[in-house]
C-alpha cells in the first residue's frame, strides 16, 4: 500500500509525515512521531483515552484517519502545558489527586481543557455529562470532577 505525505500542525509546530490511509491519527502519532501521551484504551472511541484537539474541536484520535489531519491544527496532551509550567488543569489534577495508573488522565484533560474553552464556568453536572464519553477504572471520576471544577475558577494567564 502507498502512503500519504501529509503536512499539518501538531501542538503549534509544521509536522510532515508519511501514513498509510487507512492508518489511525492515534497510530501515526504514537508510533510515527513518538507523541505517546495519547493512549490507546479501547481503539473503537468509547474510553477518551486518545482525546486530541482537531482544529479546537474534541476528537477521538483512533478514530480520526492520519490522512485526515492534512492541513489542520492538533493538539495533544503534549501540547497543553506551556514553557513556563503545567496548564492549570494538569496542576489541578495533581492537586485533586485525580489520576492514578495514567492511562486515562491525559484524554481527560485534553476533553476538559475543550470544555473549559468552550464553557469556562462550568456547572458539576455539566462536566460530568462532558466528561461522560471517559472511562477511568481506578481514580473514580469525582476527583476528577472536583479538579475541572477547580480549574475553571483559575484566571487565565494565572496559575
Amino acid at each position: 500500500m502507498s502512503k500519504v505525505h501529509v503536512q499539518t500542525r501538531i501542538n503549534g509546530e509544521g509536522v510532515e509525515f508519511l501514513c498509510e490511509p487507512r492508518q489511525s491519527l492515534l497510530e501515526v502519532l504514537r508510533d510515527d512521531l513518538g507523541l505517546t501521551g495519547s493512549k490507546e484504551g479501547c481503539n473503537n472511541g468509547n474510553c477518551g483515552a486518545c482525546n486530541v484537539l482537531l482544529n479546537g474541536r474534541l476528537v477521538n484520535a483512533c478514530l480520526v484517519l492520519g490522512v485526515e489531519v492534512q492541513g489542520e491544527e492538533v493538539t495533544t496532551i503534549e501540547g497543553i502545558a506551556s514553557p513556563e509550567g503545567l496548564h492549570p488543569l494538569q496542576q489541578k489534577f495533581l492537586e485533586h489527586a485525580a489520576l492514578q495508573c495514567g492511562i486515562c488522565t491525559p484524554g481527560f484533560i485534553v476533553a476538559s481543557k475543550a470544555l473549559l474553552e468552550k464553557n469556562p464556568h462550568p456547572t458539576e453536572g455539566q462536566v460530568r455529562h462532558w466528561l461522560a464519553g471517559n472511562l477511568c477504572r481506578c481514580t473514580g471520576y469525582d476527583k476528577i470532577v472536583r479538579a475541572v471544577l477547580d480549574a475553571s475558577t483559575v484566571k487565565k494567564g494565572k496559575k
